[in-house]
């Protein structure tokens, strides 16, 4: 998100875009195209008649501890989002100070429950604290203006093969949520009872993207690509008896799905397949809107 700031650079551009002379898919290029770190450019992209720069606020914030990519929405269309795993209270409570005050979508992942009591409380936000999700192992807080996703919209479809999955299949759906897909979700219809999953028939053949979480010999998200024509990202995950070896028996089985395209993420990554799906999701609506890639 890149606010005016009072800057007079981009405020010509914003009005370029609402007096017709520039379109917003070409103010949004000639934002992306910015130099890193200066959230500047000098307009050389920019259609005739168009403004020639526009500046935006410092894509960068340095903290001591951590440098804030305040610029990663507009480049990517999703904001930084914070590992919470070996930070302390103090550093993840500065990082989301950072990111909430230039009104980014804020996500932690892997937080401990008692360290995001102690960031709740540093912050001391109220209500305003948004939520924690002891299960996924996630805090997500969301400004006011942020995407919501509408009943008609595609879905992404997290699958997951067993309970045991659902901690990496949560942390998937709260990250596409986060970053407004919307979600819908298939708990515990792994292949020891394939029928559970036929019976889903029509869930799965609306979805726009599906992720399928599996631990043991990883066999779900074959089964899944076989019976869908969308993107299928699929995480193994560390559930699974000794020769699992901590999800590495899932992961091989999925890099030699002999279901054709299906993507893999690392294991127990349900954030990294949510980024995938959102990437996906987004390039199909973008195609089906004609706003090109």
């Amino acid at each position: 998100m890149v606010e005016p700031g009072g800057d007079a650079g981009l405020e010509r551009l914003l009005a370029d875009v609402a007096a017709g002379r520039l379109s917003a898919a070409e103010a949004l290029t000639i934002l992306r195209s910015a130099p890193h770190g200066t959230g500047r450019h000098d307009g050389a992209s920019a259609p005739a008649g168009a403004t020639r720069s526009a500046t935006a606020p410092a894509a960068t914030e340095d903290l001591g501890f951590a440098r804030i990519d305040h610029d990663r929405l507009v480049r990517l269309g999703m904001p930084e989002v914070v590992y919470g795993a070996g930070k302390t209270a103090p550093q993840i409570a500065g990082i989301v100070a950072s990111l909430k005050t230039r009104g980014h979508t804020v996500l932690v992942t892997r937080l401990a429950e008692d360290v995001w009591s102690a960031c709740r409380d540093q912050l001391d936000d109220g209500d305003r604290a948004g939520h924690y999700d002891a299960l996924a192992r996630t805090w997500t807080w969301l400004p006011s203006d942020a995407p919501r996703p509408a009943d008609g919209d595609a879905a992404v479809l997290i699958v997951s093969a067993g309970t045991s999955d659902l901690p990496v299949a949560e942390e998937a759906a709260r990250t596409a949520e986060a970053f407004g897909q919307r979600v819908e979700r298939l708990v515990d219809v792994g292949v020891a009872g394939i029928h559970r999953l036929l019976e889903q028939h029509d869930t799965l053949q609306r979805a726009a993207v599906v992720i399928v979480a599996a631990g043991m010999e990883g066999a779900l998200p074959s089964v899944v690509a076989g019976l869908v024509g969308v993107p299928v990202v699929a995480v193994p995950t560390s559930v699974g008896y000794g020769a699992s070896f901590e999800g590495l028996a899932a992961l091989l089985a999925m890099l030699n799905s002999c279901a054709a395209g299906v993507t893999v993420v690392n294991i127990d990554n349900g954030f990294g397949a949510a980024c995938a799906a959102v990437r996906l999701a987004r390039s199909v609506e973008r195609h089906r809107d004609g706003a090109g890639a």
